[in-house]
């Protein structure tokens, strides 16, 4: 590596699957690189060059100042959101953020330039908010006059999986197809590495280079292939790729991406959302040839992302569970809220004379069933916001436990009764913890 790999460089969104994935291997180069993000898992804050900043609540001259207290020569933008919802806005992201950078990277009175990830395809298919947000920050940079690398991905192949890329693999693994129509969009893939090299690449240029001083690339194979053959490679790592499996209706996708969006309200940040499924109906597109030739870099394609490593058995685990997650929290919520309003609306004269039959003092009857009751639908609104969800399983969990202790000392007979409804609490209490395990989203 040349003197270039002395370049500060700050990663902006840096636990995110590409821009955790960029500086990793940056650092693995030998260039200096400070990521930043709102939040690391304890799992990603591995350096003490990682910062946790909320860079979204700085005005320019508080960003200003950290580019000149970090002495950035390069900033590497990956901050994006895919839909509106709690704590997140796409245009307060994609377009009121970058203005504020560039207004920052002017002031800083530094060399920087400015590497930007957005989405391929014409700006004339543009239909969300999500990517008509992404074009209007383009167009500021492109207007800024500072130096800038507009990087416009396809669909991105990464060793880790989020969002759409755990969706797909999802599919890879269950015994589902997609419909035709869908299945059909073209869908240009890209490997991560080749979105790091590519940065790496611009790193080592002086910022001065005319030649790389304002450049808008595709990064993607320059291959046709479909949504279909992508999962299809998927399947065929998976070793899924004879299984039978069955045909999804449109109607279906329709449906879970409106569930989607309604879980995102709840603070969820679901793969299916309309945003997504207009966005994966658009394709994704665009001309390589550019960055081919400017770079150098001949790009993986699907085959040797997906086939250069074989699928591991938490690959498989992950790929199996990533959509029975949404179905478990679901069934657990609906288990408590219907539990609860059952015995203190529909059936509360049958729970409280479960109660009195087995010689509960009456004065306490009446307040105990709607206690539990209360408390039953409570850990169900719990499990159903995402801020609360683990506080909620861990209640439910002390809850059923309490249930089943009580029962063996107050009416010890209701564990032989015939539909066995405390015998059953035990593989609730399993269920619990496995979504409690399962919880992490990074």
């Amino acid at each position: 590596m040349s003197d270039d790999a002395s370049h500060n460089i700050l990663v902006l969104g840096a636990s995110g699957l590409i821009g955790r994935y960029v500086t990793d291997d940056l650092r693995a180069r030998g260039f200096h690189v400070i990521g930043i993000a709102r939040h690391f898992t304890p799992a990603q804050k591995m350096s003490a060059a990682d910062l946790e900043l909320p860079v979204m609540s700085m005005d320019a001259a508080a960003l200003a100042q950290l580019l000149r207290t970090q002495e950035a020569d390069i900033v590497v933008n990956c901050l994006g959101v895919l839909q509106d919802g709690p704590g997140s806005d796409t245009s307060a992201v994609h377009r009121d953020f970058v203005a504020r950078l560039l207004q920052a990277i002017s002031d800083s009175h530094r060399a920087i330039r400015l590497v930007h990830i957005s989405i391929p395809g014409a700006a004339s298919e543009d239909r969300t908010a999500f990517s008509t947000t992404k074009r209007e920050a383009e167009r500021l940079i492109a207007a800024s006059g500072i130096a800038h690398a507009i990087l416009r991905p396809g669909f991105v192949i990464a060793p880790s999986a989020n969002g759409g890329s755990a969706m797909l693999r999802a599919l890879a693994a269950l015994p589902v197809d997609l419909p035709a129509d869908e299945a059909a969009t073209p869908f240009q893939p890209v490997a991560v590495e080749d979105i790091a090299a590519t940065i790496a690449w611009l790193a080592s240029r002086d910022v001065a280079d005319e030649a790389v001083r304002s450049v808008t690339w595709d990064l993607m194979q320059p291959q046709p292939i479909s949504l279909g053959g992508v999962i299809a490679q998927f399947r065929w790592s998976f070793g899924t790729a004879k299984h039978f499996r069955l045909p999804t209706p449109p109607f279906l996708i329709d449906l879970g991406a409106r569930l989607g969006d309604l879980t995102s309200r709840l603070g969820w940040m679901p793969p299916l959302r309309s945003n997504a499924i207009a966005e994966l109906r658009r394709g994704v597109t665009g001309d390589p040839t550019a960055w081919m030739e400017a770079t150098g870099i001949v790009p993986k394609t699907i085959a040797q992302a997906v086939g250069g490593r074989p699928a591991t058995i938490q690959d498989k685990w992950f790929a199996r569970l990533f959509l029975i997650k949404a179905l478990i929290f679901a069934s657990l919520v609906l288990f408590w809220v219907a539990s609860g309003f059952i015995s203190l609306v529909v059936s509360y004269d049958a729970a409280a004379g479960i109660l009195s039959a087995h010689h509960f003092p009456p004065a306490l009857v009446g307040p105990v069933t709607v206690l539990t009751s209360l408390t039953d639908m409570s850990i169900g609104v719990l499990i159903a916001f995402r801020r609360t969800a683990a506080f909620g399983l861990v209640a439910g969990i002390i809850a059923s436990l309490g249930y089943m202790a009580g029962s063996a000392i107050l009416t010890p007979d209701l564990w032989i009764e015939p539909l066995g409804a405390l015998v059953k609490t035990g593989p609730a209490i399993v269920l619990m913890l496995v979504a409690l395990l399962m919880l992490d989203n990074r």
